[in-house]
């Protein structure tokens, strides 16, 4: 009996903005002598990375096929799928199912290009799939610059000529789309832990991402009904099929004047512009934002520095700009313009209570960081509905934007005094539509560099 050819096709894709301009990459290897048999990518326009990965996967599938030419007759063909993309893994393995109306059309596509008892499914970490990923990238580059990806042009296979190593791969075996031993090694351990996660160390209410790095397994028709209701799932136990997140970031406005003198400056006070530094840090971050081009919308605080830095972008990328109270800095009371070290020697008492407890007012009636925290869930809550699997930008201040990566995190409001935000930084958070949050990216400040 003639021995099945065996094939690994690795994919990948991506979009610079979910949904954003996107590609796909794909590669078939021989799992032998690791040598590249075909390469696929291709630029596909605004997608997102959901739609772009399934995209990689047909590609390197229909490679795949396109090297035997009896690949469709039953155990002609065998191929290991490798990506590190949970969600297609778990989906065309059968683990997970496919809800989302963009994906079941690319996944029954998929489906139908060889065999089902061909083709098998391994999750892969990223830096694992660097090959397929570079694909990708070329093709999103190519797509920038008004052009198709062209095989004689790419160098994925010489960037990551490590990656190509000879495969010491199980054989292809157990029931159709099952994925390799380890990862079913992995499902029986887990199946034995009543749907706990592994390492399930954090806060109930913190934040993990919607696709975890490490093989795993949807809960089961088997299990509890009271895991339907619980708080939102985080790590290893995240929902499957959530879709592209809601992705704020978050902008902190250039500096004013009292900006390098380090005075409370919030909501209640003189409402100062941006200063000729200010001024050079909005057009910086700018010019950023649009070479990245992933921004799809601009919401703004109502105060006067946020607006000024909003409209420079606005400017730059050819957005409007929406005004959102709800995102406006806390309002400091009588320590309005005032130094750390004149509201100690004015206010001493008031200040000691206002470091001690969230729920503490500055001097004058000012807003508790209670206050704010009410305020800046109730805006984050309207701004994920309304922005729903967009990229947005928020222009806004210091204790919002802290607000917001605190809660993210799960961590308590003591948190605030313990993270650095400097002027014009950006910051970023993802969220899921199970409720989790995703903390991407704190306080960057390379593009004032």
């Amino acid at each position: 009996m003639t021995q099945p050819r065996q094939f690994v096709v690795e994919a990948d894709g991506g979009s610079r903005g979910n949904p954003g301009p996107a590609g796909y990459g794909a590669v078939v290897i021989d799992p032998v002598t690791g040598e590249t048999l075909a390469e696929a990518a291709e630029y596909i326009g605004v997608a997102t990375n959901n739609v772009a990965e399934y995209k990689g996967l047909i590609a390197g599938l229909k490679a795949a096929r396109a090297l035997v030419p009896d690949a469709s007759a039953d155990g002609a063909l065998r191929v290991r799928v490798r990506m590190d993309s949970k969600l297609v893994v778990e989906q065309m393995s059968g683990r997970w199912k496919i809800k989302h109306p963009d994906m079941k059309p690319l996944a029954a596509e998929a489906a139908r290009i060889l065999p089902p008892s061909a083709v098998t499914y391994e999750w892969i970490p990223r830096e694992k799939n660097k090959h397929a990923d570079r694909l990708a990238n070329e093709a999103m580059d190519a797509g920038r610059r008004g052009e198709q990806w062209e095989p004689s042009a790419s160098t994925a296979s010489l960037d990551t000529r490590g990656s190509g190593a000879a495969m010491d791969l199980p054989p292809v075996s157990g029931p159709p789309g099952d994925a390799a031993a380890g990862a079913a090694r992995a499902r029986a351990a887990l199946a034995g832990r009543t749907g706990a996660a592994p390492d399930a160390t954090a806060p109930a209410d913190a934040a993990g991402p919607a696709q975890a790095a490490a093989t795993s397994t949807a809960p089961t028709d088997t299990a509890p009904a009271a895991a339907a209701t619980t708080a939102p799932q985080v790590g290893w136990a995240a929902a499957p099929d959530l879709g592209a997140p809601a992705t704020f970031v978050l902008l902190r406005h250039g500096e004013t004047a009292l900006t390098p003198e380090k005075r409370f400056s919030g909501s209640g006070g003189s409402d100062p512009e941006l200063s000729a530094v200010g001024r050079r840090q909005a057009e910086l971050i700018a010019g950023a934002l649009a070479a990245r081009g992933t921004i799809e919308e601009i919401v703004s605080s109502p105060l006067r520095r946020c607006r000024e830095t909003a409209g420079a972008v606005a400017a730059r990328l050819g957005l409007e700009v929406r005004i959102e109270d709800g995102l406006r800095e806390t309002d400091f009371g009588a320590w309005e313009g005032l130094t750390f070290a004149e509201v100690r020697e004015r206010h001493g008492a008031d200040l000691d209570a206002w470091l001690g407890s969230a729920k503490a007012a500055p001097t004058g009636g000012g807003e508790s960081f209670a206050e704010v925290a009410r305020r800046v869930a109730a805006t984050r809550d309207r701004l994920t509905t309304r922005y729903a699997g967009r990229t947005v930008l928020l222009v806004t201040h210091v204790t919002p934007i802290k607000t917001l990566v605190r809660l993210a995190l799960g961590a308590p409001p003591e948190a605030m005094f313990r993270m650095e935000l400097s002027a014009a930084s950006v910051s970023a958070v993802a969220y899921y539509a199970d409720g989790n949050a995703s903390v991407r990216l704190l306080n960057d400040t390379s593009h004032l560099r």
